[in-house]
């Protein structure tokens, strides 16, 4: 709403048509709240909230990958925090964030982010100092311990956390030697079959798609081996990109392995890509127990005597009696389906040949490992164009829903997965579904148990739309692509993992039709607290793109854990994954022997009476000024705050007084920080300006600041001077006196006949 009179300005200025209400060829005006634009087809409506106005540099995909502020906003700013949430303050532990609350100080009203400790005990957090203070993440179902103020128990488990972090440490500088050391051929930059390859692309690719295949080319000409992370929504194309890093490889003599997780997906990867490189002479085999035993040792000894170019299959490729010839790439789909040993047989691989993983919601050990940079990471945001975020609904087990769900779907010509998990009742629920619920609807079942012929069967007579409901297990969840099935309903939705959800969900809405997702939970059975945080996490994320958020709200729940290991637990628990992080990263530089960064930015301290927030009139969202109070913390250049005020005005319009006083504390902080004055505080009239200890100010520059000010100096290290506080000009004012101050360090000393010594007294 802050923002609608500015619009209506810039309409009136271009004399451009306005409407009041939608309609063609008109702008029209709308006051509310929404998270980002969109498009309606029919009719064909543009839907714009004002950062697509007024900050479009904020869509740039890229600022997601490389944020503005290195030190910035960390992982825990992409997860609001809320009421009652756990949090971690540096220096005091554990707590629980209770809400912003405001405290009158000096006469003018200051914001605190509130945290209550054991035993009642309560932390303002002044929010310049938001930095100091993360959202805790730890593990699944475990609530953390709250700490005392002043108690020991904090101090004993960062310390614990500390030691574990250089052992952890000591194992990735050998991880990162060992792939530093390994060298592979560069590959040239000019392949003609690869660019008439990407032209062939029957869709437009979008800006993200497009970086990440920049950065697995940049990769591909370096002489160390690739091993990247490829982080999409499902259906956002990151098997195109995949398709392209191994058909540049397969050109150049290299053999390249695609693993996935199910032999359905192997199925349909071998099938997409016949279909898009079979006009090459390149030789595609696919390995798994769809194939007869005959035709598996076939594609064995091909892939040995390196007739075979690219080999896809599930999980038997990394079995001791496949080899490769030339390996060069390998290409993990979805690794969070695959078991610890097939892990660490790729962690060897790792060292050798390139690795690209693809995943829409990557493992927390994954996701970990990219964001503090021991992997690279690219993000696939951007839908195809086109694409409509699926409905989800979260629901008790009701067969009249069901019906209506199924017979929505089966009436516009569509198809549905009906989703049980169980192969002991699963014939009984496609009884029950074909006799009671939907009679005269088409079902039929399939599984894993299945034999070979009769699953692949089932399989395509789906495809072939030969039947309307599919009951399967989670056989179905990653890959498969049936545009016709627009409508999933998952029995028992609370015996899931998010990501499995999130995944499952992504099994429909991969055309250009209404999906509908419904996850259904016992009625007579009290669902646990994970499990609803879970069900509301995919309520939450209902947008197109969500996956990378659904990872973190993953890496959230479960917690990050051992990086090399197979546990999903440790020392995160005690500190914080946020904490930990910085932890590793410390301990990492230390074992490297690189300069260690403090855990906080120490920029000086200015407590004066003066209003410096971010008023709710002016930012009504709590997470939102919350955010905003993250950036100003942030800021470690007067570039840095110069880029947050342009926002502030771009995003929600002219800052009123309080923002602009909190922007200039800022800058005056910094310069404190360049002079050497420590901090700042006022007391009645009388303003404290505490000097660095070794930047001590001479004797001898007292004088203009007594003429100007009537200052007084301590101990020399500590100026205090007289000035009007309840003057609005009191920031302005204190600059002055700080570049007095900087002036007086580079004052000489006056020449001895200046100096007046004082009068001796004689006797007592």
């Amino acid at each position: 709403s802050a923002q609608t009179s500015r619009i209506r300005g810039i309409i009136q200025q271009h004399a451009i048509p306005e409407a009041s209400e939608p309609t063609a060829g008109r702008i029209c005006l709308i006051t509310g709240a929404i998270n980002g634009g969109f498009r309606i087809h029919s009719p064909n409506i543009i839907i714009l909230s004002d950062l697509e106005i007024f900050h479009p540099a904020d869509l740039r995909k890229k600022s997601m990958i490389r944020p503005e502020f290195r030190d910035g906003i960390r992982l825990t700013s992409l997860l609001d925090l809320e009421p009652g949430d756990y949090v971690v303050h540096i220096n005091h532990g554990i707590g629980r964030y209770r809400g912003l609350s405001k405290i009158p100080v000096q006469g003018t009203e200051k914001e605190f982010l509130l945290v209550q400790y054991d035993g009642n005990d309560k932390l303002y957090v002044p929010t310049d100092q938001i930095d100091r203070l993360q959202k805790y993440i730890g593990s699944e179902g475990n609530a953390p311990s709250v700490h005392k103020l002043g108690g020991t128990e904090w101090l004993k488990a960062t310390a614990k956390a500390h030691r574990h972090a250089k052992e952890i440490a000591g194992d990735l500088v050998k991880l990162y030697a060992a792939r530093q050391a390994a060298e592979r051929p560069i590959y040239s930059d000019e392949n003609p079959w690869l660019r008439e390859m990407e032209d062939a692309f029957p869709y437009v690719e979008t800006d993200d798609q497009l970086q990440a295949i920049e950065d697995i080319i940049s990769d591909l000409q370096s002489p160390k081996p690739m091993d990247r992370l490829i982080c999409g929504d499902v259906g956002f194309g990151k098997t195109e990109i995949a398709m392209r890093a191994a058909f540049k490889l397969a050109t150049e003599g290299r053999q390249v392995a695609i693993l996935c997780p199910t032999t359905i997906l192997a199925a349909q990867h071998f099938q997409t890509f016949t279909k898009r490189l079979g006009s090459y002479p390149i030789c595609i085999d696919v390995l798994s127990r769809f194939r007869s035993p005959k035709e598996q040792q076939r594609a064995i000894e091909s892939a040995r005597l390196g007739t075979a170019d690219i080999l896809i299959g599930t999980h038997r490729l990394l079995s001791k009696d496949v080899s490769f010839k030339n390996l060069g790439l390998v290409v993990v789909d979805e690794e969070q389906r695959f078991g610890v040993v097939h892990k660490e047989r790729l962690k060897q691989l790792r060292n050798q040949v390139d690795v690209i993983t693809l995943s829409a919601t990557p493992i927390p050990r994954t996701l970990h490992m990219a964001l503090t940079g021991i992997r690279d990471m690219s993000l696939i945001n951007q839908a195809p164009e086109g694409r409509i975020p699926v409905k989800t609904y979260v629901k008790e087990h009701d067969d009249r829903l069901i019906r209506d769900a199924i017979t929505r779907e089966v009436d516009r010509g569509g198809q549905v997965y009906f989703l049980h998990n169980r192969v002991k009742s699963i014939d009984q629920i496609a009884f029950h579904l074909s006799r009671n619920v939907v009679p005269g609807v088409r079902v039929r079942v399939a599984h894993g148990q299945m034999t070979e012929d009769s699953l692949e069967n089932v399989m395509i007579d789906f495809y072939n739309k030969e039947f309307d409901v599919l009951v399967c297990t989670t056989i179905v969840e990653s890959g498969l692509d049936i545009p016709n099935v627009n409508t999933i309903i998952v029995d028992n939705a609370d015996r899931f993992g998010l990501s499995q959800l999130y995944q499952l969900r992504g099994r429909v809405g991969r055309s250009r039709q209404q999906a509908y997702a419904y996850l259904l939970t016992p009625k007579s059975k009290t669902v646990r607290d994970v499990a609803e945080q879970r069900l509301d996490a995919l309520r939450e994320f209902s947008d197109l793109g969500s996956g990378y958020k659904v990872a973190l709200r993953d890496l959230e729940l479960r917690g990050a854990g051992s990086l090399l290991g197979s546990q999903q637990h440790g020392m995160v628990t005690a500190v914080g994954f946020d904490l930990y992080c910085q932890l590793l990263e410390n301990a990492i530089h230390e074992a490297k022997g690189e300069p260690v960064e403090t855990l906080t930015f120490n920029m000086p301290t200015v407590d004066l009476p003066v209003a410096a927030t971010i008023p709710e009139t002016y930012i009504k969202h709590e997470p939102q000024r919350i955010l905003m109070y993250k950036k100003l913390a942030a800021c470690r250049t007067r570039l840095d705050v110069a880029h947050v005020q342009e926002e502030f005005e771009d995003r929600y319009g002219d800052p009123p007084a309080p923002v602009w006083t909190a922007l200039g504390l800022l800058r005056l902080r910094l310069r404190c920080q360049e002079v050497g004055i420590s901090g700042i505080s006022a007391e009645g009239r009388i303003v404290s300006i505490l000097l660095e200890k070794d930047q001590p100010l001479p004797a001898w520059t007292l004088r203009p600041l007594n003429a100007a000010y009537k200052a007084k100096l301590l101990v020399f290290d500590n100026v205090r001077v007289q000035v009007p506080l309840n003057s609005s000009s009191v920031l302005p004012l204190i600059e002055e006196i700080v570049d007095v101050i900087e002036k007086a360090r580079h004052q000489p000393p006056p020449a001895r006949s200046e100096v007046r010594r004082p009068p001796v007294r004689r006797g007592f």
